[in-house]
């Protein structure tokens, strides 16, 4: 086995730089995630605080915010599985384009369909990101009861 020359590892790593510049975007992508599940957990742990303390219609928007954070807390994790996932095939098309480079393989056609299977796995997590801002926007509501009326 040749050893590949220095000029044709370095063409290499450029072809693996923009995989890597999308893991970067894939890092902030997924700490954001991170970010609004925590703040989903903090909130239904508060809620299970009062929970029992609570009766009558206090009680019952406890139990509807509890069932609503619940199904957030679901879609939050599909999204994060997704983008991690996502970030996973990417480093593993990094890794591929060495190895082909390296033993000379002629793997082409599977690193294309890896990269490819990384856009559609960021793609879902990013409309299951999409789908739980709108869920949890069309849930902050602020209800009538507590709104002011404007004074005559």
């Amino acid at each position: 086995m040749t050893m590949p020359a220095v000029t044709t590892i370095a063409q290499t790593i450029s072809l693996s730089v923009s995989p890597v510049f999308l893991l970067a975007g894939l890092g902030a992508i997924l700490n954001l995630i991170a970010g609004r599940l925590a703040r989903v957990v903090d909130r239904a742990r508060a809620l299970e605080a009062l929970h029992p303390r609570s009766s009558g219609p206090e009680h019952e928007r406890h139990v509807l915010e509890l069932r609503l954070l619940d199904r957030r807390m679901a879609i939050i994790n599909a999204a994060l599985f997704l983008c991690v996932a996502s970030a996973i095939a990417i480093c593993v098309v990094v890794a591929l384009l060495f190895l082909a480079e390296l033993a000379d393989l002629r793997i082409g056609t599977i690193v294309a369909l890896l990269f490819i299977l990384a856009m559609a796995l960021v793609t879902l997590g990013l409309i299951f990101f999409l789908i739980e801002v709108r869920l949890s926007l069309s849930a902050t509501r602020v209800r009538v009861e507590l709104l002011e009326r404007e004074r005559a």
